[in-house]
């Protein structure tokens, strides 16, 4: 399998682990007074753990590509799971910025 391609893979699923720290504290967030400091932590311990992966995947990838991968990897999943979780509304200006990441990903993989 190309080295490229299970960066780029690797390097979404750290994203989609970041966006699970994200919950974390969003959820904490929400929390009266500082109550929901044990999430919070448990968000931050995730965050930092994520850090020895990009090590890895950064021997494989430009920065400026990685840079747009995580990105629209975690605008992806952010959006997910804020509609579905924590019943956000997005609107169709929303969705067209998305789309217009994507198609800014696929034209970069294709430099990588």
């Amino acid at each position: 399998m190309n080295p490229i391609l299970v960066a780029f893979l690797i390097g979404i699923g750290l994203s989609i682990i970041t966006v699970f720290a994200d919950a974390l504290i969003k959820h904490a967030s929400l929390q009266s007074a500082f109550s929901g400091w044990k999430t919070l932590v448990l968000g931050a311990i995730i965050y930092g753990m994520t850090a020895f992966g990009w090590f890895f995947v950064m021997r494989s990838v430009k920065l400026s590509t990685l840079g747009v991968l995580y990105g629209v990897s975690c605008i992806i999943v952010l959006t997910l799971v804020g509609v579905f979780y924590f019943q956000e509304k997005i609107n169709s200006l929303e969705i067209f910025g998305i789309t217009l990441a994507i198609i800014s990903l696929i034209i970069l993989s294709r430099s990588a």
